[in-house]
């Protein structure tokens, strides 16, 4: 008994000890309980402590939407004021899509039991039905707009589509750019609250219609609007079409006349409909690109320009102290109207054949003929290798050189032992063969690269050519791969060959001989008090500018353009000193090879006192024709600067004042 005993408090005090102890391995699952617990705390308090801002935009961005609205793009005015490109109001029937939601789920629950009714086992998908059912009701309300105007427009499935995809934020186009009687009756006759609204936006305006049309250029449309600085930037963003530069100064300045644009950001449900709230979480105006004012003068652009008239040519005024452009004028040219809203297929096709979208005056390189006279007796006269109290030739209407005959192709046939004065004025080509042969090549081509004929004025236009050529034995042998000869010397001499400019650069040509002066930079942005342009002298003594603008004087008075002495062209009081030039080329058309002619005509006044330059450069489309620079360009450069003067001369108080500030 006493072993059982013994055995049994053995017993009992193992059974002790296994209640009372504790298992290691149990205390170790507290452990990691315990840590899991505090990361699950910890992560917790990290997300909603330190990603909250995180979280919120997610949300932000999931349930709000941008729309971002175009700005109004800047006027253009010309340099007195007068506008030149400006903006009307384009006015639009639209539907508010986001406020139907109601309406295309009823229409897609009739047409789905349509079908279903029909017993029709060829049901359309839902995408399908959803499709028809939008149809249904935008056509409805498009009906509202037919009864009104007495239309029958239908809905275009596939655009009604795209718009849902993409725009779903943004008005819907029933009908763009209605006439001015049609918003009338719809203005009085549409609910005034309804998803169906008329909708204004703005689209450029031309006063003058084709005036310039080159210069100012035309815009495109835009469907990248951006908005800077707007707090909703990274939201998923709706952007309504503006309006791009593409061309003219309409590109150049497009970031200038573009304007800010606007915004609104709206709250959306999950489908991406706006929620119906009476105001925008944020909302931002447009504010209106800023204004030109161009150096442009209104009135003696269109007196250029009519007196151009059908013909195909460019006419170019300066102002001498400036370089303010007050004309630049090219013809065939458009009617910049036809690009607003958007330009026709026809109408491009129109353009591009009439071979208008070239601004002939900076996009055109042409031989300048007997215009080049002038820079070729300064180039003598500089290095005294021509004296103008003495004759270098004796003029009989041709000469031989080399093994070609040149005639002095001025009507006259022949002018004997000519002085330089008199050789300008009647165009003698024999004095400048001999001339040139004095001067050489070389000297004729370092004195045109020393007046930047050579290279782009860098006018704010776009598509400026690169073609201007002032030749040289070098050029000649690099790019013909051939070698100079003494008749290429005779018709650099005259300005023909392979010398090639611009009407742009002669006229700014034409100003710097004016000025004294070897280079005008031209402009078409005009500034009050824009200082006088200074620039290297053309190094000429008193005697010898006298004797060249003598001959200028000469031209007009009783030389090659003396057709400027009639009545109608003669500006009393005004002396202009000019320049005439004839160029050919030769051309094949019809099967029939032979010349065209170009004609031009180069000036200032007045001749003692300059104040404007003219050049007008017509191109002839006739082989074989009589076209003269005197007879046929020298009127309408007469016709710009009897305007200047008349303007000139008015009253003080028929002067047209600029009514803003052009700094």
């Amino acid at each position: 008994m006493a072993a059982n005993e013994n055995s049994l408090a053995d017993h009992s005090g193992k059974l002790f000890e296994s209640h009372k102890g504790y298992d290691p391995r149990i205390v170790f699952f507290y452990f990691v309980t315990a840590g899991l617990l505090l990361l699950l705390a910890g992560g917790l308090a990290y997300e909603q402590l330190f990603k909250s801002e995180i979280h919120n935009e997610k949300e932000r961005t999931q349930n709000q939407r941008l729309i971002i609205v175009p700005a109004p793009r800047g006027n253009i005015y010309d340099r007195h004021g007068q506008l030149l490109v400006g903006n009307r109001p384009r006015f639009a029937v639209v539907l508010n899509l986001d406020e139907l939601r109601a309406k295309f789920r009823t229409e897609f629950i009739r047409i789905h039991g349509n079908y279903r009714e029909t017993g029709d086992k060829d049901i359309p998908t839902a995408d399908q039905l959803w499709s028809l059912a939008r149809v249904s009701v935008v056509q409805a309300y498009l009906e509202q707009v037919n009864a009104i105007l007495g239309r029958d427009l239908k809905v275009d499935p596939k655009r009604l589509g795209n718009h849902f995809a993409r725009e779903l934020l943004l008005p819907y186009p029933l009908i763009e750019d209605l006439p001015p009687a049609d918003y009338a009756k719809l203005i009085e006759r549409l609910p005034v609250v309804s998803p169906l609204q008329l909708y204004t936006t703005n689209t450029r305006e031309y006063p003058f219609g084709s005036a310039a049309s080159q210069t100012l250029g035309y815009v495109g449309i835009n469907e990248n609007v951006e908005s800077e600085n707007f707090a909703g930037a990274k939201l998923k963003t709706f952007k309504m079409r503006g309006s791009i530069g593409r061309d003219g100064l309409e590109l150049k300045f497009d970031n200038t006349l573009q304007g800010e644009a606007g915004g609104s950001i709206f709250r959306v449900d999950p489908a991406g409909y706006r929620l119906r709230e009476t105001k925008p979480i944020e909302s931002r105006l447009p504010v209106q690109g800023k204004n030109i004012v161009t150096s442009l003068d209104i009135d003696l652009q269109l007196a250029a320009e009519q007196a151009i008239g059908d013909q195909t040519g460019a006419a170019v005024a300066i102002d001498i102290k400036t370089g303010e452009v007050l004309v630049l004028a090219s013809k065939p040219d458009y009617d910049l109207s036809k690009f607003t809203p958007r330009l026709s297929h026809e109408d491009a096709a129109d353009i591009s054949a009439r071979g208008a979208w070239t601004n002939i005056a900076i996009g055109g390189a042409f031989p300048p003929g007997s215009t080049f006279k002038i820079l070729t007796s300064i180039a003598g006269l500089r290095r005294g290798l021509l004296d103008p109290t003495q004759p270098i030739a004796d003029c009989q209407g041709y000469v031989r050189i080399g093994n070609k005959t040149f005639v002095c192709d001025n009507g006259r046939g022949r002018h004997g032992e000519v002085l330089m004065a008199e050789a300008i004025a009647h165009s003698c080509d024999i004095y400048y063969f001999a001339a040139g042969r004095l001067i050489t090549p070389q000297l004729l081509a370092e004195e045109g690269r020393r007046f930047h004929l050579h290279q782009r004025t860098g006018i704010e236009l776009p598509n400026e050519t690169g073609r201007m050529i002032m030749p040289d034995p070098a050029y000649k042998e690099r790019v013909i791969g051939e070698k100079w000869f003494p008749g290429d010397t005779a018709n650099m001499s005259i300005g023909q060959g392979y010398v090639l400019v611009t009407p742009l650069e002669m006229a700014c040509f034409a100003a710097s001989v004016a000025r004294n002066e070897v280079f005008t930079k031209p402009t078409l942005i005009h500034h009050d008090n824009a200082p006088v342009q200074r620039t290297e002298s053309i190094g000429l003594t008193p005697s010898q500018r006298a004797a060249l603008i003598e001959g200028m004087v000469g031209t007009i008075d009783h030389g090659t353009g003396s057709a400027l002495n009639i009545p109608m062209f003669k500006i009393p009081g005004v002396r202009i000193a000019g320049k005439t030039g004839t160029a050919q080329k030769e051309i094949t058309k019809d099967g029939k090879t032979g010349n065209i002619n170009f004609a031009w005509f180069l000036c200032f006044a007045p001749a003692d006192n300059p104040e404007i330059a003219v050049v007008v450069m017509l191109e002839g489309d006739t082989i074989g024709e009589t076209f003269g620079g005197g007879r046929n360009s020298g009127p309408i450069a007469a016709t710009v600067l009897k305007k200047y003067f008349e303007k000139k001369n008015r009253p003080a108080d028929q002067k047209i004042t600029t009514p803003f500030k052009t700094d």
